[in-house]
């Protein structure tokens, strides 16, 4: 059973009645152009917006869980996160407990971990870079330990070397019990790392399946515009502007 159903879920000018699942286990990319719909998508799935259709979770209507049971089961890490106060590092991830109203310090240790950010640990947010407040951010998400993890472009103000880190732990989060979408601009990361994609385009889904399936060159010219060079049997994949 999957984990997540999306059945014929519409925003107006945001989302074209969009069917999907997220399988128990898996990574699910989402890819396509900017305005495409995938952070509208994710935030619905997160319970930011709300948009029509049918949302199930496990078979059960996800609308029918209580906003504490649903934060327990579903962490969000926006694109963007904006600093209300001067909070220490160590405080803002353990702002991920709120939804279980504990303060799981073994939790909150091993997603400071997971996050590679300990030795941040003791400095205040607003006096951290772009990246490595997205690495706190993450580490507030993994501490509240979701089933679902919902990454919107977790990679995006990231260096290389951090770029595979937080991959590396996304990817980790996809076990049995568990799963995660991530919404990626890198196209060879996405083939890389995700089991399916799910390629958006003006609101609407295009293609959905593996990486042979939905990153062809045809594909991606008819969605981007350009000429990509795919070469996904090599290790790591290839795809980028021809």
């Amino acid at each position: 059973m999957a984990l997540i159903e999306v059945k014929d879920l519409y925003l107006p000018k945001r989302l074209e009645h969009i069917s999907l699942q997220l399988n128990d286990g898996e990574m699910l990319g989402l890819i396509g152009p900017n305005g495409s719909g995938k952070s509208s998508l994710l935030n619905v799935l997160g319970n930011v917006i709300n948009a029509e259709g049918e949302l199930t979770m496990q078979g059960e209507p996800i609308h029918a869980l209580t906003d504490l049971e649903r934060a327990k089961k579903i962490g969000l890490l926006p694109q963007e996160a904006a600093v209300a106060w001067s909070l220490r590092v160590e405080d803002v991830v353990a702002l991920g407990r709120l939804p279980w109203r504990d303060k799981d310090n073994t939790k909150i240790n091993q997603a400071i971990d997971q996050a590679g950010i300990r030795q941040l640990l003791g400095r205040s947010v607003d006096r951290l870079s772009g990246g490595e407040r997205a690495r706190v951010w993450l580490a507030r998400v993994l501490a509240g330990t979701p089933r679902i993890l919902l990454a919107d472009e977790p990679i995006a103000s990231l260096d290389i070397h951090h770029q595979l880190s937080v991959m590396d732990v996304l990817k980790k989060h996809a076990i049995p019990g568990q799963a995660v979408i991530v919404a990626l601009h890198d196209l060879a990361l996405a083939a890389r790392y995700c089991d399916r994609l799910c390629l958006l385009h003006e609101g609407k889904l295009v293609a959905m399946g593996e990486s042979s399936e939905v990153l062809t060159e045809d594909m991606l010219f008819r969605t981007y515009g350009i000429k990509v060079e795919v070469d996904l049997k090599r290790c790591p994949p290839l795809v980028m502007p021809a």
